[in-house]
């Protein structure tokens, strides 16, 4: 069998949550490659110490995704990433054709870049 990879967008929003828990419900299978993908923005205003403290509540923020995995599929391959991108999702799209993922899921909510 075929390894297959697979991208979940990390946000801080329920409906993000919800689409990890339905990726590991329906999609995911033993021994399966997981990124979990949390992609923040950062101007070239915003002083250092925002930017690492953003990227650093993206890493917690991944972190507390993969303990909900953890908890279901303790032998599957999870590896995170926290990078700074934009608010289009371009970001999002290079970095799942750079991981040559077979399949994305995304929690839709309002403010989502999907709709812009």
């Amino acid at each position: 069998m075929d390894v297959r990879k697979t991208v979940v967008v990390v946000e801080d929003v329920d409906v993000s949550r919800s689409a990890l828990q339905w990726c590991l419900s329906n999609l995911l299978r033993y021994s399966d490659s997981l990124t979990l993908l949390h992609v923040f923005s950062a101007t070239k205003s915003m002083s250092k110490r925002k930017a690492r403290m953003l990227r650093l509540q993206g890493y917690q923020l991944a972190l507390s995704f993969k303990k909900i995995c953890n908890f279901n599929f303790f032998n599957t391959n999870i590896e995170m990433i926290v990078t700074v991108g934009d608010r289009e999702g371009r970001k999002i799209v290079a970095m799942v054709r750079d991981i040559g993922a077979s399949a994305f899921v995304v929690g839709l909510h309002h403010q989502s870049f999907l709709y812009k």
